[in-house]
């Protein structure tokens, strides 16, 4: 039987006493870090979803739709856009018209979808219509799509796919005489050349006007509209489990939106990211299929902002129920007769954030948690649900984000409070819940974020600078936010007992590294192994707590498939290397207990708001060390990760299992703290395959390198 939580790191402290009375069986000079494994204490298997992928909002980079706006939420102008520090804004490419100002009318009469479509009133022989520019495509490359249109049967329109300034340096498409009715056409195009500016036009000479209603282009070799590569990669990478779709995004989206024909699903702003445009695109249906092409677990949001208990109620019928029930008959009408059967509901998303649509006081949301998870599963009793509260160090550490980059404003007033946030308190939203819904809630959901080049100063109360910490300390920082958790449920159980009995486990739905400039005012895109380290160091973290741990996702985990400048998926991020070699050992593991001669050394920081109680990590400083058997035994697993500038040197101590003489080391081998892989260039941080002969009495690993030794067992 597996231990928990509290018998496996008790195991792991036992085997330090063994470790010292076999300290003469090393062969280690003194000095050395010893590394102590003992195969017969076994922990809970790492459960698959733990190597999940997170998707907000609802149509993400890994759709594979060129266009942005194709269904014609904003008007079309000559005038430029404002300039947008909108992170998602930067993608999306304003549709332009082809001829003076008024050749452009915007229909609100009859439109194709949402509040109105293009008008395009010709003049003769000059080319009058719309285009889109900013696309990326490569050479030799189809794409695919099709365009609804109706007009006036004297309208001559072309729709033409250009990639240069010469007059070959397009693909023009003729479009059959129109009709006062819409109709659908297909267009299919192939480009001659590289660029990263491509165009698509849709233009028209001769007599009369002509109505745009929807347009679409995609990569030909796009998989059921996902980007063929990114699936590719995906799927290599190991995904187990999805969720979708979001994050602030949840808290104003409605499922309804995303459901039937996708060229008439309404195009939505999304003002909680600066009012980009959601087409709607990836619903329900096509969320599943990305989960089936990636053999994941799907997660699905509902929203708890601005929705409804009986709106979500409905859209656990509409997944899960027989056809039957209405919803699950409406299902069928959309091309999926057999239920979805989602087990993972995530009740809401950071409702403790003023920020979030919908917030209100934790008094007040645990009612609204209970009538939403009652309503789900009168519907389906068999799901299982994930609150978004908040332990009081996320809440502490958010208003310390506050004070130190962002500040108060009308709309984020001042927290006075001294930090940390008390448990018990109003802050306490975690806590609320539990004590509260406890009877409705399978899983708690927390986010967890870090800045490596930042520790929290308890006396000025705020951020500050910690770049001249030792790397091995700043890539820690993420682990420490989870250590956090663990401690804080260690508070729940002292406070309500009953909670031992209900089997409540974390989801880190939620996580990743975050950078500033100097300034403190802009966020920085990270680059180096900063992020990939943090990655190991908190994924050794769950490993150590599997008991506690069903499922997590870090934030940025579909952008570690790195993309060219022609829009093709051509490799991974270094932290997406560290996420696939994890996953391809770890799934369903079975952790072992470990110890060492060498405790971690704490890190800069305050508990309860950027560093737990007792420092994370295995007793092998400065090496982090999990071992596991595979799932069915009959591998020894051993993970090292080394988050120094030096190379260092380990003697391991096996001992409750015999290994085989031969085996393989995968390796991370950074040549530098600032590597990183980056499109169009060789990559600088591999996997690579080494044959062992054996597991040798000392090891040694290069400097800021996560290394994966694997071993048959004999008599496995």
């Amino acid at each position: 039987m597996a231990m928990n939580r509290r018998e496996f790191l008790a195991a792991s402290a036992a085997s330090a006493a063994l470790l010292n009375e076999s300290m003469r069986a090393f062969a280690a000079p003194a000095g050395n870090i010893q590394v102590a494994v003992d195969a017969t204490k076994i922990g809970a298997p790492v459960a698959s979803p733990v190597f999940g992928a997170y998707m907000e909002p609802a149509t993400t980079r890994v759709w594979a739709e060129m266009l942005s706006d194709r269904k014609f939420y904003h008007p079309i102008r000559n005038t430029a856009p404002p300039p947008t520090q909108s992170f998602f804004l930067r993608f999306q490419h304003p549709w332009k018209p082809v001829g003076p100002d008024g050749t452009v009318e915007m229909d609100r009469t009859n439109p194709f979808v949402g509040t109105h479509s293009p008008h395009i009133r010709l003049a003769s022989s000059e080319p009058r219509g719309i285009q889109q520019s900013g696309m990326g495509m490569g050479g030799g490359r189809a794409y695919e799509g099709h365009v609804h249109l109706a007009g006036d049967p004297s309208a001559k329109v072309v729709v033409r796919l250009v990639w240069g300034t010469g007059p070959g340096d397009s693909h023009s498409i003729p479009i059959p005489p129109l009709s006062a009715e819409y109709r659908k056409f297909a267009l299919r195009f192939t480009s001659a050349a590289d660029t990263e500016d491509g165009r698509l036009e849709i233009v028209g000479t001769g007599y009369g006007s002509f109505h745009i209603g929807a347009v679409s282009l995609m990569p030909a070799d796009n998989v059921e509209g996902f980007h063929a590569g990114m699936i590719q990669y995906l799927k290599e990478a190991g995904f187990k489990m999805a969720k979708w779709p979001g994050g602030n995004f949840v808290s104003g989206y409605d499922w309804y939106d995303g459901i039937g024909d996708r060229d008439k699903r309404p195009p939505r702003p999304q003002p909680m990211w600066g009012d980009a445009i959601e087409a709607n695109d990836v619903g329900i249906h096509e969320f599943m299929a990305f989960c089936r092409l990636l053999g994941a677990e799907p997660n699905v949001a509902v929203n708890t902002g601005f929705g409804e208990a009986r709106v979500a109620a409905e859209e656990v019928e509409y997944c899960n129920g027989s056809t039957e029930m209405r919803l699950g008959k409406l299902r069928a009408e959309n091309g999926h007769p057999e239920p979805f059967n989602i087990r993972l509901w995530t009740i809401g998303n950071e409702m403790y954030g003023y920020w979030q649509f919908g917030h209100m006081a934790p008094d007040q949301y645990w009612v609204k948690h209970t009538y939403f998870v009652q309503a789900m599963k009168k519907v389906d009793p068999t799901i299982k649900v994930t609150s978004a509260a908040a332990t009081p160090c996320e809440k502490s550490w958010d208003v310390a984000e506050q004070r130190t980059f962002n500040g108060p404003d009308i709309w984020r007033p001042a927290h006075p409070d001294k930090l940390p946030y008390q448990f018990g308190g109003i802050f306490d939203w975690d806590g609320w819940m539990l004590e509260k819904a406890g009877d409705y809630i399978d899983y708690v959901s927390e986010h967890t974020y870090c800045y490596p080049d930042f520790r929290f100063d308890p006396e000025a109360q705020h951020f500050v600078d910690a770049t001249g910490e030792p790397l091995q300390f700043r890539t820690r920082r993420m682990a420490n936010r989870i250590g956090e958790a663990f401690d804080a449920w260690q508070k729940y159980l002292e406070k309500m007992p009953s909670l031992k009995e209900k089997n409540i486990q974390f989801i880190f739905d939620e996580w990743g590294c975050r950078y500033r400039s100097p300034d403190r005012k802009r966020f920085l895109r990270p680059r180096g192994m900063m992020t990939p380290l943090s990655y190991a160091l908190f994924m050794h973290e769950m490993f150590r707590h599997s008991d506690m741990v069903a499922a997590s996702c870090p934030t940025g985990s579909l952008g570690t498939v790195l993309m060219d400048r022609n829009g093709k998926a051509v490799g991974f991020s270094a932290e997406g290397l560290v996420f696939k070699i994890m996953a391809s050992h770890f799934c369903n593991a079975l952790p072992l207990a470990v110890s060492g001669n060498s405790p971690q050394q704490p890190v800069s920081g305050t508990a309860f708001v950027d560093i737990p109680v007792s420092p994370v990590g295995s007793p092998t400083y400065p090496l982090d060390v999990v071992a596991a058997l595979s799932g069915d035994r009959k591998t020894f697993i051993l993970s090292v990760v080394n988050p120094t500038e030096s190379g260092q040197e380990f003697a391991p101590h096996i001992s409750g299992v015999k290994l085989r003489s031969s085996g393989t080391l995968w390796q991370i081998a950074a040549p530098s703290a600032d590597a990183a892989n980056e499109p169009d260039k060789e990559p600088m941080v591999k996997i690579n395959e080494i044959p062992q002969m054996s597991l040798a009495e000392r090891v040694q690993v290069p400097p800021i390198s996560v290394n994966v030794f694997a071993f048959e067992i004999e008599n496995a």
